[in-house]
C-alpha cells in the first residue's frame, strides 16, 4: 500500500511539468488549423543561407508565446556556433538525415526517429552531418525565436561571427563558441 502510494506521487509529481505546459500553451484563436507539407504558418517561408528552407508551422502567435514549432529542411552541413538560450527549452526531432549534437559537454548522434531535448542555460549547438536533412524543431516559450530566424532568412549571406553573434545577442542568446567541427 505505501509503495503504490508512493508511485501514485510519484507518477503526479512527474506529470505536473507536462499539465502545466498543456495549460499554459492556449490557441489565442480557439480554432485548429493545419499547415501543408512544404508551407509555413501565414504563407511565410524563411530560408537560412539561402538555401535551407525554415519554416514556421506552430507560431507563437498561436500559443500566447508559449512554444513555437519549426521544420528544417537542411542541404548543407555543418550548423550554429555553440550557443545558450536563457528563457527557452528547446527539442529536435530528426525526421531525415544525421545530425551531432553538442549539450553542454556531451556529444550526441542522432538519425531519422530520434529526439533530443535541451535544457535552457545550457550552450548547445548541431550540425548536421549528412548532405540533406529534416528537422523538426520546437521552442518553449518562444521569446524572440521566430524574429531570429526572420532576421537570419532575411541576410544576403552568411554573416561574419562578429555579425552573427550580435543577431543572437538581439534576440535573447548569447553565442559562446564556435560551431562543431565535424
Amino acid at each position: 500500500m505505501v509503495m503504490q502510494r508512493r508511485n501514485f506521487i510519484i507518477s503526479t509529481l512527474t506529470a505536473l511539468p507536462a499539465v502545466s505546459l498543456l495549460a499554459k500553451t492556449q490557441n489565442t484563436t480557439g480554432k485548429s488549423f493545419t499547415v501543408k507539407s512544404g508551407e509555413g504558418r501565414f504563407g511565410e517561408h524563411t530560408r537560412l543561407a539561402g538555401v535551407n528552407p525554415t519554416d514556421i508551422k506552430v507560431s507563437a502567435k498561436d500559443t500566447n508565446g508559449q512554444l513555437t514549432l519549426l521544420e528544417y529542411n537542411g542541404h548543407t552541413k555543418g550548423g550554429p556556433p555553440l550557443h545558450v538560450h536563457p528563457h527557452q527549452d528547446e527539442i529536435f526531432y530528426v525526421m531525415e538525415g544525421n545530425y551531432l549534437f553538442q549539450v553542454g559537454e556531451e556529444k550526441h548522434t542522432l538519425s531519422a526517429g530520434d529526439t533530443i531535448f535541451l535544457p535552457r542555460q545550457v550552450p548547445h549547438t548541431f550540425a548536421q552531418l549528412s548532405d540533406n536533412g529534416k528537422m523538426l524543431f520546437l521552442f518553449q516559450g518562444s521569446g524572440k525565436m521566430e524574429d531570429f530566424f526572420r532576421t537570419l532568412g532575411g541576410l544576403k549571406g552568411e554573416p561574419s561571427p562578429q555579425e552573427g553573434a550580435k543577431i543572437f545577442e538581439d534576440h535573447d542568446m548569447k553565442v559562446v563558441g564556435p560551431p562543431l567541427a565535424y
